[in-house]
């Protein structure tokens, strides 16, 4: 997005350079990551990233309203979701942004979806080293994270709010299954910097109101943390996995990122915001009128992840059936630019701005980014197969 520094990257690419740095990324844990990685991160302009964060204020300003839970109690569409001893925040949020031209040609975000969930933290961190590492030119002042955070104060930062003055051996990352997850290397990463646990729900033993878990010698460790990253939907089309510990149980734990944020800073926040970067959202079973240019919106489940159950191609017989409407959400149409120059089509841009709140200073902050970058009809996998510079990537913000 940077011309000179576009220009410069793309001059000094070989697919040499990129498969060195995809064998470093795979000799750090042994682990070869189950998604691609592009081959180039992302040069992000001051005037984008001024609307990003302006972005990103303005909807924090509507969940840090006094009355964000009451707005968002429609969320939990049942009670088999709600968690007991709910925080007063998220400590992780996750804004996602197309990047797009407004109507003088300028970069401006819109935002697509956001989560109150955790992403990959640590991984970030990593892939940001090596671009920097087995590529030429990445301007030393230019930073994944903002307001002169350095990376020793970002990984800081997240050992304060994830661990802080409990014992490593006692906080947990809870996952499925977490060698088999797709992102599984942010799991290994999150396990090498904090010296935490890596475990899967089956493993947790119950006792009254007590976690334990059996560490390699065979020993039980009590569990007082637990960072989240089971996600609801994958947990329930799991009934085989045979566990003592229910979401809904009352337990001796703190969360780190309490699970309740996952369904209240969602895609059922989105009616909720407006302003410049937001498209026009509307649940569907409250659309007194159906917009008569439904070509220009997509239709998607409230309930979902990974893109799964996204219509990008919508009509009125598709809105007419869906049975339960109460479970869909009629958005706007989000017009990506194709603004990355690669060595062939341009790529297009979405950028997470991936936030945490500050126990310290009971602010919510931005911290680092992740970007996905797309030649499809839609950012994922399906929509990308055999094309090049497209996946996993960072964005290095111009200061």
């Amino acid at each position: 997005m940077i011309a000179s520094l576009r220009q410069a990257f793309n001059a000094q690419f070989s697919e040499e350079k990129y498969a060195g740095m995809l064998a470093d990324i795979i000799d750090q844990f042994d682990y070869t990551p189950q998604f691609k990685i592009a081959e180039t991160p992302v040069f992000i302009p001051k005037e984008l990233k001024t609307k990003l964060v302006e972005a990103c204020e303005d909807i924090m300003k509507v969940i840090n309203q006094p009355n964000f839970k009451e707005l968002t109690e429609g969320a939990f569409f049942k009670d088999s979701m709600r968690v007991p001893n709910e925080d007063d925040h998220s400590k992780f949020i996750q804004l996602d942004f197309g990047v797009c031209l407004d109507d003088n040609g300028k970069l401006t975000p819109k935002l697509i979806e956001l989560q109150g969930f955790p992403s990959l933290y640590f991984f970030q961190e990593l892939v940001g080293s090596m671009y920097r590492k087995h590529y030429d030119g990445i301007p030393e002042n230019f930073s994944q994270h903002l307001k002169g955070l350095s990376s020793e104060d970002y990984i800081e930062l997240l050992r304060t709010e994830i661990v802080g003055d409990t014992d490593p051996k006692q906080v947990i990352l809870l996952e499925i299954e977490p060698e088999k997850q797709a992102t599984a290397i942010d799991f290994f990463a999150t396990e090498a910097l904090l010296d935490i646990k890596v475990l899967c729900i089956s493993k947790l033993i119950k006792r009254g109101k007590q976690l334990f878990y059996k560490d390699d010698n065979g020993s039980e460790v009590q569990v007082l943390k637990i960072y989240n990253r089971i996600i609801f939907d994958e947990l329930d089309q799991r009934p085989d996995l045979v566990r003592e510990f229910d979401f809904k149980d009352e337990v001796d734990i703190e969360w780190i990122g309490h699970p309740n944020w996952f369904f209240r800073i969602s895609k059922y926040t989105m009616p909720l915001l407006k302003g410049d970067y937001v498209p026009k959202s509307y649940y569907l079973d409250k659309l007194e009128t159906i917009p008569t240019d439904l070509e220009n919106y997509v239709l998607k489940p409230l309930y979902s992840f990974a893109g799964a159950g996204v219509q990008i191609h919508v009509d009125k017989a598709m809105i007419a059936a869906v049975e339960d409407k109460s479970n869909y959400l009629l958005q706007e149409k989000v017009a990506y630019a194709p603004i990355i120059e690669t060595m062939d089509d341009p790529a297009k841009c979405e950028i997470r701005m991936m936030l945490l709140h500050n126990s310290k200073t009971n602010t919510t902050q931005i911290v680092s980014n992740l970007i996905r970058l797309s030649k499809g009809e839609m950012v994922g996998v399906k929509y990308n197969k055999d094309k090049t510079w497209v996946g996993g990537s960072t964005g290095f913000f111009e200061p």
